[in-house]
């Protein structure tokens, strides 16, 4: 395994993800911006699965809008 490819991979891979999940979050609240006061916080949960290694890991948090 070269430690460097498999390094970058991985942030590609999270950069990815990151850019991704923040525009999808963004526009789930934009769409509920009147079903929300816009000072609470949202519950969320991502999950990490890799498959063909048998890694399935939950992550739970909050964003908070104000």
């Amino acid at each position: 395994m070269d430690q460097e490819t498999f390094n970058l991979s991985i942030r590609k891979f999270l950069k990815m993800v990151g850019v991704n999940s923040q525009r999808e979050i963004e526009q789930a609240v934009q769409k509920s911006a009147e079903k929300l006061k816009g000072t609470e916080a949202v519950a969320v949960k991502m999950t990490l699965e890799i498959p063909s290694l048998g890694v399935k890991l939950p992550f739970d948090g909050e964003i908070r809008l104000k």
